[in-house]
């Protein structure tokens, strides 16, 4: 093992990592909050502003799959799509299998320039979550309680006021409406045969009407429909822990470009729709783990050099005071400083590992557990 390959396996600079994010976070947080005077101002300025504060928030994580970890993402596409990448309005699609889906979207996102501008239909628990729901926030994100009659009204409203959006964003579905488990596909598969829809092998049955309210909302402002369908090579199951750990996964994602307008605008027959994609998606699924391969041309979009100078900027803005605090603490041989430090840093190390339990699948939530549920 490398001297590198040895430093990334260490508690100690995972937590310098750790402090790092958590302290540049809610930095970034106060300046998002001191922007709200310009809303009433120059609502678009606004936009822009968050957009570049939550850029330097997010790159962090995705310095850690691109540099850190040195992780591969490969698209499986065609160069009509690609070309399009940055430069539209969109709705993804993603399915939701593992705990880094949304880092290797977020990757992708950042290299064609849309990191800060992406959006996400989130469930409302982020909202309380310190730096990721706060950051949201700003970011205008659509949250929702997962009980639609309690969600309508307020996803119709947070949709039609991104209508106007001065930047490029890609929308992010995650129409499962939760993270795939053996006990939630089972569940979701007695429902498909209860309502006569074919079983699906790899992915939950999709709940519509997310998909078919954020179409009709968006219509008008989203170009196109991106479905992306994500996968690891070696049948690997990667977590934000191991990227911390330095492991380095190689990442599929197949991704098929719908123009909106060839997605109904009748609710019905767009849900019938999105059933269709989703056994297309299963069938894409069954086709990589079978040839270990998508369909489609390969590219590798070049990582760029952005994340990597953000988060050594934040790195030697924050340790080099935290550095010369520690050593003037120790350096005192003051017994009540030296506990009080070291219990700061327990409560950081703590701190840090419930912002990464956030991602684990066994500490997800148990949406979709339900042995009978309503339907759509």
């Amino acid at each position: 093992m490398g001297f590198i390959a040895f430093l990334k396996t260490q508690f100690i600079v995972h937590l310098l990592i750790g402090f790092v994010f958590v302290v540049s976070g809610l930095i970034i947080n106060f300046i998002q909050l001191c922007t709200l005077v310009l809303w009433p101002i120059n609502k678009q300025f606004y936009r822009r502003v968050n957009c570049r504060l939550a850029y330097s928030l997010w790159s962090q994580l995705v310095m850690l799959l691109e540099w850190w970890s040195g992780t591969e993402c490969t698209l499986f596409s065609d160069e009509a799509t690609v070309n399009t990448f940055g430069k539209e309005h969109v709705i993804i699609i993603l399915n939701h299998n593992f705990e880094i889906d949304f880092l290797c979207g977020w990757t992708m996102t950042e290299r064609f320039g849309v990191l800060g501008s992406s959006k996400v239909l989130a469930k409302k628990e982020l909202l309380y979550v310190p730096l990721i729901g706060w950051t949201w926030y700003f970011l205008e994100i659509v949250f929702c309680k997962r009980k639609w009659e309690e969600d309508r009204d307020t996803v119709i409203e947070g949709l039609k006021r991104l209508s106007d959006y001065p930047e490029y964003m890609w929308f992010l579905l995650y129409c499962e409406g939760t993270r795939f488990t053996e006990t939630k596909h089972r569940i979701s598969m007695e429902v498909a045969e209860s309502k006569g829809l074919p079983k699906l092998k790899y992915h939950l049955l999709p709940r519509t009407k997310g998909f078919t309210t954020a179409v009709q909302c968006l219509r008008g402002t989203v170009s196109a429909v991106y479905d992306v369908t994500l996968n690891f090579r070696g049948n690997k199951n990667p977590s934000l822990l191991g990227i911390l750990y330095g492991k380095k996964y190689e990442a599929d994602m197949c991704v098929r470009r719908f123009p909106l307008e060839d997605i109904p605008q009748d609710e019905k027959e767009a849900a019938n729709w999105l059933h269709k994609l989703y056994q297309e998606k299963d069938a894409l699924q069954e086709m990589y783990n079978q040839e270990g391969i998508f369909p489609g041309q390969q590219f590798k979009p070049p990582r760029r050099p952005w994340t990597l100078l953000n988060f050594l900027f934040w790195a030697t803005a924050l340790l080099s005071p935290l550095f010369t605090f520690g050593f003037g603490v120790f350096a005192s041989g003051s017994p009540l400083l030296i506990l009080a430090f070291l219990g700061l840093v327990g409560a950081a190390s703590f701190g840090v590992r419930r912002l990464i339990g956030v991602t684990e699948i066994e500490k997800g939530s148990s949406y979709g557990n339900q042995e009978f549920k309503k339907k759509e």
